[in-house]
């Protein structure tokens, strides 16, 4: 049966799940070098993240603190709302090949 506005399927041809992007979270201070390093990585892959920067935020900080099982470091990274960690774990998951997985970036 066919659709309109939706091409006719051909034999041997299957349809593709597209899903959306993995939603990112990160913890920051505004001039820590991990945490505009984890930026940078997280630029060049073309993610899209929601920031919280802590530096005079006692409530995101508070938040961080209680997401992160009481970790006070920043960066902290959040996936689809798991915490990764850092920008060593987030580099980690990088030189492996799994950090684009995780994300949900085209192949």
């Amino acid at each position: 049966m066919e659709h309109p506005g939706i091409p006719p399927q051909q034999p041997g041809q299957e349809f593709l799940e597209v899903k959306p992007p993995a939603k990112v979270e990160i913890y920051t201070f505004r001039f820590s070098s991990d945490c505009i390093r984890a930026k940078g990585l997280l630029d060049r892959l073309g993610v899209t993240y929601n920031e919280y920067i802590v530096d005079d935020d006692d409530i995101n900080k508070e938040v961080m603190m209680k997401r992160a099982g009481g970790h006070t470091s920043v960066p902290q990274i959040f996936i689809d709302g798991k915490g990764i960690g850092g920008y060593a774990e987030l580099q980690k998951l990088a030189s492996v090949g799994e950090l684009e997985a995780l994300l949900r970036l085209p192949q």
